[in-house]
């Protein structure tokens, strides 16, 4: 069995979607075993809304629950909440393979960092997201929320960590990686950019194919995206107004006149492949790549469907050794060198 952790409490509609995600998770694959934490009696009463199976669920009390307005570096303090019970959990548990939360970023990076740890050599942490792109795939945006300011050495290894989570979270083999930017030639961007595109071109391991535009994230034809925490948090808040504004401009127009409902009757299944293409949610939240173990955040707002893919999500990455992946691709491109790539730069 593979053995998930799910913060119960974490997110805006918790516990009614979490647990409800988590019942859906268990019914697409059976090989899952689910540990829900938090507060025991409102968790159960939201499993006995639905059938499961009993045996593969289990309830871990945890009276307190994070806020989103908790300082992080004091939230880790609080071991009687169900995110921060999960991560002690996940850390000295050798069988348990993963955590899932919609609860808060800023507690979830500080937990990952202070109680799980990180993987030798990894500087930081980076928040990787999964973007739609019109390949009808996914472009890994990394880093998109965990670190606001970057150095050289990060990026690069952000590179390396987005490399190995497109293999062995989504079948690519070869991922083309892209460093955003605010032009594709190779002497754009701030001197941060500028040498992180030399450090990157000069890697053994990964395949840099240059800078990338922000539209690139969507149209262009990179696998990985890498980008500081700041900047890439902007992209990807951008393209997700942008879709919610899309697909609200086509409700509210075909549902403007008697001749448009009827037009949007012809249309419906093509926009409803639109919809589905333009979904942020269909693979879950972001990874928290770098950590010993996976572990994934979900939005805040996420209904029961984006839960369960995370939850699948982290089941996949598992069974695929992302872990012993990332690994091994950093020995590969060797972080040592990493430095001197940089030091004969400067």
């Amino acid at each position: 069995m593979i053995k998930i952790l799910v913060d119960a409490m974490g997110g805006d509609n918790a516990p009614r979607a979490t647990v409800a995600g988590a019942v859906i998770a268990s019914q697409k694959d059976k090989q899952l075993y689910i540990i829900l934490t938090g507060r025991k009696d409102e968790i159960q009463a939201e499993l006995d809304r639905h059938k499961y199976d009993k045996s593969r669920f289990e309830i871990v009390d945890c009276p307190d629950v994070i806020d989103m307005n908790d300082v992080p570096t004091e939230a880790v303090k609080k071991k009687g909440s169900s995110l921060i019970h999960a991560f002690w959990m996940l850390k000295k548990e050798e069988d348990i393979c993963a955590l899932v939360s919609a609860g808060s970023t800023g507690a979830m990076i500080a937990g990952g960092q202070l109680i799980l740890g990180r993987i030798r050599g990894v500087k930081r942490p980076a928040l990787c997201a999964p973007i739609p792109n019109s390949r009808g795939g996914i472009t890994l945006l990394n880093d998109c929320g965990a670190n606001a300011e970057c150095k050289i050495e990060m990026l690069c290894q952000f590179a390396i960590l987005a490399s190995a989570y497109a293999k062995a979270g989504f079948g690519v083999e070869n991922p083309k990686v892209g460093l955003l930017n605010n032009g594709s030639e190779e002497h754009k961007g701030d001197p941060l950019r500028q040498q992180t595109y030399q450090c990157l071109n000069a890697l053994n391991g990964i395949n840099f194919a240059g800078n990338a535009e922000g539209r690139d994230i969507m149209l262009g034809d990179f696998d990985v995206v890498v980008a500081d925490g700041f900047s890439g948090n902007i992209a990807l808040k951008s393209m997700e107004g942008c879709g919610k504004l899309v697909l609200g401009v086509l409700k509210k127009e075909f549902s403007s006149s008697l001749s448009s409902k009827i037009g949007y009757l012809f249309m419906r299944k093509a926009i409803k492949r639109m919809r589905g293409q333009l979904d942020f949610d269909k693979a879950g939240g972001a990874l928290l790549l770098g950590l010993k173990k996976p572990v994934i955040k979900s939005h805040g707002s996420s209904k029961p469907e984006t839960i369960a893919a995370s939850i699948n999500h982290a089941a996949t990455v598992h069974r695929n050794a992302l872990i012993p992946a990332i690994e091994q691709l950093l020995d590969d491109c060797g972080i040592e060198g990493i430095s001197e790539i940089i030091n004969v730069g400067e």
